[in-house]
């Protein structure tokens, strides 16, 4: 138990210690950028003035600028003409370092040339906005902006269709640079440094972005602060079960050597002798398996969870961290080990050689007030002889209590993120969205074309962009979803019930709504992050969406604030593999549904090793507790078989004994998991909206889980009352 709780804690908090330490390194590597300015005005005067706002110690432009590569799939670029790389930088990983007088050169992502086969030599062209250029690639690398990198309708990077490149200034084909991008570096507070950007430059520029805001950084923010709290809640759990073994193992083994402690101290050996030989089996064991822990736990467990992070987060570095409270934890537990295998041996040594040599007294229980209805008469032996054990031995069945509310709990909390996760996947991708192909818009194509198009598909044409939102409390990042038709798409409230939202109404999803701190009636304003438009908007409703935080609306709202209605995508419940002109891509349902299992793959491997622990934690505790029920009511036992009571009949004394308390435990550790489960799932952070509950699914394979395990546990104690030595039991007490 020692090592499993250092080997969970160590090993959990290994691999979320280092994705964090990672992630840091490289965003410090890079000199990433605490936020980023949109404006089309990046002039001398705009930079002086962004300078004067006190808080800026670095600042850099960029032309940051979508483009399609020369492919057949015509994949999706982000170019980047930087200024002087000196922020965000470019991170080599082969090649030469970016030039910023090369302008015949292209630093290209290292995921999407290895999609590609592209290597540093080969030349690629890239087309945007009319104009077609041609480069050489000098080198392939990393971003930090693109730490995570996916298309707008997709949730697992496919590097086959979506990459980033860096180039110098002096490679844009213009005279004039239409810098559109300026990244800075501030002291103080990102939100006092939005404050004093609105004061000076309000309406030159379209959006400022904070680091915590943006997509690639909160997201991979979100997957750390999901991975620690598993690693501060679930090994708390593994550790004060195994002290609570240590001293219900101690209690038991004192209790079964007192014949032999009283033959020492008979023959004058000192308590002091006594009770350091029994410090040493805590303490030595502990030391063990947490040493064992400590070295086995962030070797074997970060190596699990990275492999499957890797295919959707691009890091240089994936290592595991080290932190001295591992240490710390370790010495804790050896610390109370000494103390609870002090505080077992201490009450017999302190006993004369003449009591010790003899048998513990049983414990004597008065008549209680059950005991004194008439009904008690009535109820079988089975029921009042377990009853007036539990209350002479209230001190192991406590034991027993804790260890399966222990148990339950993780097992409860396991299943509920795996069942929380298939039914955010159902949530999302069957109850609210009903289509099976979505079309991606050419940024080229025609209303008519468009239209053209969703009318041979029987397909509902939608805008889905990205937008900041703005309430008097708060500014947030988020998407607007525009739709057209409803029998494709369904929203719903936060119990999954279908509501409506009307063409004069505009709805902001629940989790929007309380990072912003708004509600029904009152006012925010937003804008599209690629116009500097800002929209002031009531909010009508508050739906719930498991996996898209903002606002949305039909088209009819939408055209009320004079804005453009342009799709951007075409839903459609058939299934298209036809090809037009006018569409992009094609992502079908069922591919979103395998990429969004896949996304969550970390997350089922820590699921599994959760149920996995848990499990071998209800045995060890199952086991040690009902060995220490055998070995204080032994006498009891072997008196029974006297009078005649068969080994099946004992069986199922202790069989019900364990059966009440692991009944018990496991009514009580279902709040506890279920609490577990909500605090875990708030600390998701703010890209996901779950709803966690205990549900039938959740609790039954925790029942047949603990109960089996029981049961089992009960039946190995089977051959021990078979082979009871009575003539031994009965006598030692002479």
């Amino acid at each position: 138990m020692a090592f499993l709780g250092v080997f969970v804690f160590a090993g959990v908090g290994g691999e979320a210690l280092g994705l964090e330490a990672n992630v840091n390194q490289f965003y410090e590597e890079t000199n990433l950028a605490d936020g980023w300015i949109y404006s089309p005005y990046l002039n001398d005067l705009f930079l002086e003035q962004v300078y004067l706002l006190g808080a800026t110690t670095q600042m850099e432009r960029q032309v940051v600028i979508d483009s399609e590569a020369d492919f057949e799939n015509k994949p999706d670029v982000r170019l980047h003409f930087v200024e002087n790389n000196t922020l965000s930088k470019f991170y080599l990983i082969e090649g030469k370092p970016l030039d910023i007088n090369d302008s015949s050169g292209v630093w290209l992502d290292k995921s999407f040339a290895d999609a590609k086969g592209l290597n540093v030599g080969d030349n690629i062209t890239f087309e945007f906005e009319g104009y077609e250029i041609n480069k050489e690639i000098k080198g392939l690398g990393y971003s930090p902006e693109y730490v995570y990198h996916v298309s707008s309708y997709s949730v697992l990077p496919d590097f086959n269709k979506i990459g980033f490149a860096y180039l110098s200034y002096k490679a844009f084909p213009s005279d004039t640079v239409p810098y559109n991008v300026l990244n800075v570096k501030f002291n103080g507070d990102p939100d006092i440094y939005d404050d004093l950007l609105s004061y000076r430059l309000d309406g030159y520029y379209v959006s400022f972005i904070e680091k915590s805001e943006h997509s690639s950084v909160s997201l991979f923010s979100d997957q750390i602060s999901l991975h620690k709290m598993m690693a501060d809640v679930f090994p708390v759990v593994f550790i004060v079960v195994s002290m609570l073994i240590l001293l219900t193992t101690m209690t038991r083994i004192i209790t079964h050597q007192r014949t032999q402690i009283g033959i020492l101290k008979a023959n004058g050996f000192k308590n002091r002798t006594i009770i350091w030989h029994y410090l040493s089996y805590g303490f030595w064991l502990v030391l063990g398996g947490s040493i064992l822990g400590l070295i086995l736990g962030p070797m074997i467990i970060p190596k699990l969870i990275y492999s499957v992070m890797m295919s959707m987060f691009i890091m240089p570095s994936w290592e595991p961290a080290w932190s001295n409270n591992f240490v710390y934890v370790a010495a804790l537990m050896v610390l109370l080990s000494l103390a609870i295998s002090f505080y077992s041996a201490k009450s017999i040594s302190d006993e004369k050689p003449s009591e010790s040599i003899k048998p513990k007294k049983p414990m004597f229980s008065s008549k209680g007030l059950m005991e004194r209805f008439k009904f008690w008469h009535k109820l079988s032996f089975n029921l009042r002889w377990n009853y007036r054990d539990a209350k002479r031995n209230n001190f192991r069945a406590l034991m027993t209590v804790i260890g399966v509310i222990g148990c339950t709990s993780l097992l409860v909390c396991a299943f509920g993120l795996y069942d929380s996760v298939n039914e955010l996947t159902e949530w999302e991708f069957y109850q609210t969205n009903h289509y099976d192909t979505k079309l991606i818009v050419d940024n080229g194509a025609s209303q008519s074309e468009i239209d053209e198009v969703a009318n041979e598909v029987h397909g509902d044409e939608i805008i889905e962009k990205f937008i900041e939102i703005e309430s008097p409390s708060a500014k947030k990042s988020g998407s607007l979803l525009v739709f057209d038709g409803r029998e494709l798409f369904t929203p719903t409230d936060s119990n999954r019930n279908n509501i409506e939202i009307k063409d004069d109404e505009v709805s902001i999803s629940k989790k929007m709504a309380e990072m912003l701190d708004v509600g029904v009636g009152d006012e925010i304003k937003w804008h599209v992050m690629d116009s500097n438009k800002w929209i002031k908007t009531k909010i009508d409703k508050i739906h719930a969406d498991p996996n898209s935080q903002g606002i949305m609306m039909s088209k009819e709202k939408f055209k009320d604030f004079d804005l453009n209605y342009t799709p951007t995508i075409i839903v459609t419940a058939e299934h298209v593999d036809k090809n037009y002109s006018a569409i992009k891509s094609v992502s079908y349902k069922q591919s979103q549904i395998d990429s969004w299992h896949y996304f969550m793959l970390a997350a089922w491997v820590l699921i599994y090793m959760l149920i996995l622990f848990a499990s071998i934690l209800a045995v060890v505790v199952l086991y040690n507790l009902g060995l220490l029920s055998f070995v204080e009511i032994e006498r009891e036992i072997s008196t029974l078989k006297i009078l005649g009571f068969k080994t099946r009949a004992l069986r199922k004394l202790l069989l019900t004994q364990n059966l009440w308390f692991t009944s018990l435990g496991f009514v009580l550790g279902i709040p506890l998991g279920d609490y577990i489960l909500k605090v875990m799932w708030q600390s998701a952070g703010d890209s996901y909206y779950v709803v966690p509950s205990t549900s039938i699914t959740t609790i039954l394979p925790t029942a047949v889980i603990t109960f089996s395990l029981s049961i089992i546990v009960n039946l190995m104690f089977s051959k021990k009352i078979k082979d009871l030595d009575m003539v031994e039991s009965l006598k030692g007490g002479e």
